[in-house]
């Protein structure tokens, strides 16, 4: 989901080609109200992943490392979230 700032040929076949619909509002038709929808649930868990400093700047210069903090960092908030501590 996104907005209409990324309305543009070249991102729609780029989401084509990785075999996803892409749902971009197109200036003048498509209000961007629709979309705030959904796309909340991805600004909100980045919001919760960037709580973990370690990922909000990627000092990492291996990938592997990356991911281990990244899924660790999933595991904590599904934790927290399992348990009722997370906000």
């Amino acid at each position: 989901h996104a907005d209409k700032a990324y309305s543009s040929k070249k991102n729609r076949a780029a989401c084509r080609r990785r075999h996803i619909a892409p749902r971009i509002a197109r200036p003048g038709i498509e209000s961007k109200e629709r979309l705030g929808r959904h796309r909340w649930k991805v600004e909100r868990t980045f919001a919760w992943l960037h709580r973990y400093r370690r990922l909000l700047i990627r000092w990492e210069r291996r990938p592997d490392l990356h991911l281990g903090f990244l899924q660790l960092a999933c595991c904590l908030i599904a934790f927290h979230f399992v348990v009722g501590t997370f906000c």
